[in-house]
């Protein structure tokens, strides 16, 4: 038993792997024969996977789910800022050229108010909280967009840790509400095509929900989505310490 602990120990990564693939085994035998069919089994283990982290976290008091657990700790590398990117960059190369160019000013449109929107949404949520400070209220807003944006705005425009952990939260709240809902309101939406999904990504911007959300619906869309919410960050990340915070300062002093 003692050899076998210390070669998972030693091979986090493959047992990291090896449970994802157990999680999505079991999410395919709930919905094929809980749901018949009628929920994605990749919502479902995204679901099953919240789940997990909650219920790590809760076990071991730490910050980082399943992963603070010593044998489950390869799932801190494969769920990391490495993994993920490679992946969402090589996701987007299975995108149609041909089926950007057609979403054409629609996209770029999403982009812009998108990221406006979260950013307003979120400074107004903050505003509403009690905070006055442009910068505070430009660091959280700018983390309504992404989790990425929120923190490397707050360090441009030197906000304290807490305002920036704040707006980490509000990040990783609307990554993963975006991931659960997706699947459950796409067909209301009309989320079955490419260019929709190039407009949906560019609209919500967090990479990470809408992948993993798209993923869930139709994976044939993942690319297109991606590809948007990417490039949702980048904007991001030149607005909301120059332009949004110019607008911010100016409107509250």
């Amino acid at each position: 038993m003692d050899a076998l602990i210390t070669t998972v120990k030693d091979n986090d990564l493959v047992v990291a792997f090896a449970l994802v693939g157990l999680v999505v085994g079991v999410a395919v035998l709930i919905s094929k024969f809980l749901t018949r069919g009628k929920f994605q089994a990749s919502a479902i283990a995204i679901i099953l996977g919240l789940v997990l982290a909650y219920v790590g976290g809760i076990a071991t008091g730490g910050e980082d789910g399943l992963a603070d657990i010593t044998l489950f700790s390869g799932i801190g590398l494969m769920g990391g800022g490495m993994l993920i990117n490679l992946a969402i960059v090589a996701t987007g190369f299975g995108a149609s050229f041909d089926e950007m160019k057609k979403s054409g000013l629609g996209g770029i449109i999403a982009l812009v108010l998108g990221v406006v929107l979260s950013f307003v949404i979120g400074a107004v949520i903050a505003w509403f909280f009690g905070f006055r400070d442009p910068v505070d209220l430009t660091t959280i807003g700018a983390g309504t967009a992404t989790y990425i944006v929120g923190p490397v705005t707050g360090a441009a425009l030197g906000a304290g840790s807490g305002v920036i952990a704040l707006s980490v939260g509000a990040g990783l709240v609307k990554s993963v509400l975006t991931m659960v809902a997706t699947p459950f309101v796409a067909k209301y939406i009309g989320l079955n095509n490419p260019r929709s999904a190039i407009v949906f990504g560019g609209l919500l911007g967090t990479t990470s929900g809408v992948t993993a959300g798209l993923a869930a619906t139709d994976k044939r869309l993942v690319p297109y989505g991606a590809m948007t919410s990417t490039f949702y960050t980048g904007l991001g990340l030149l607005m909301a310490p120059s332009v949004l915070f110019f607008a911010v300062k100016a409107l509250v002093g």
